[in-house]
């Protein structure tokens, strides 16, 4: 368990300049947090910062940039911060985006949701895990528990040839991802503690599939927050529907088949 204090802890959030993220970092500051806000788009930027600086709290914020869709942005980023931090009491892995409605490509050559919802944020998590490993920290892993209806095609990952539809593109990102979150548990340093979780009844970037009994962005903020504090009891590689721990998709729980995707991703990592 982590020594630190609420007052005292360090923790990174993806993805602030969406809806979740920054509801997100805004409850760490308020609880004295010192935050380490990072941004997708570059141009929301100040916007994001001037936001969260008017927020009260006795928390301080640092904002970072990495364009999800460069991998080398990703990677300079994560080599910025292992450089400055020895410790990070909690990465929380927001930044998420939903599949657009056609086929696209980033310049890196991967399909666009893949990389944004799964290749970046496990480079970034993988530079920082020594660092959230030394402050016997966590990592907190947004996905979706759309993520049981994905599948995994090894030989067309990046659906250069098979049928594309957006709702199948973004459960295959979100099982990808939530099986990085289990097997971070398993062959990350040791301290580390990951748990993926599915934050409230509703789809955060899918608001098409969002019933009429959706939480609000504030309670998914706010249980994102206490799934970060090491006195939050959790099961390390555990997946959670709100507070409640849940069954995963068969795949998340085949060790063989976590393998299998890492080794698979291993070849991408010294290519941007």
């Amino acid at each position: 368990m982590s020594a630190s204090s609420p007052a005292t802890r360090t923790v990174l959030v993806t993805g602030a300049d969406s809806r979740l993220g920054f509801a997100t970092a805004r409850l760490l500051i308020a609880d004295g947090a010192t935050v380490i806000a990072h941004v997708l788009e570059k141009d929301r930027a100040d916007e994001t910062m001037e936001r969260l600086q008017s927020e009260p709290g006795l928390g301080r914020v640092r904002l970072v940039h990495a364009d999800f869709t460069r991998l080398a942005e990703v990677d300079e980023l994560g080599r910025t911060l292992a450089s400055e931090l020895p410790r990070l009491d909690a990465l929380l892995n927001v930044a998420s985006i939903a599949a657009p409605q056609r086929r696209t490509h980033t310049d890196d050559g991967h399909e666009l949701t893949f990389q944004v919802d799964y290749l970046a944020p496990r480079r970034l998590t993988m530079a920082l895990a020594p660092a959230v490993a030394a402050a016997q920290g966590r990592v907190v892993t947004v996905t979706s528990k759309l993520h049981a209806g994905g599948n995994i095609d090894y030989s067309d990952l990046d659906r250069n040839r098979a049928i594309y539809t957006p709702l199948a593109i973004y459960a295959q990102a979100k099982l990808a991802l939530t099986m990085f979150s289990r097997s971070l548990s398993e062959t990350g340093p040791e301290g580390l503690t990951s748990v993926s979780v599915h934050p409230a009844d509703f789809e955060i970037d899918l608001p098409q599939l969002r019933s009429h009994r959706t939480a609000s962005v504030e309670e998914a903020a706010a249980l994102l927050v206490e799934f970060s504090t090491a006195a939050t009891p959790v099961v390390n590689g555990g997946y959670y529907e709100g507070f409640e721990r849940a069954t995963p998709a068969a795949l998340v729980r085949n060790s063989r088949a976590r393998t299998r995707l890492a080794v698979w991703t291993s070849q991408f990592e010294h290519t941007a």
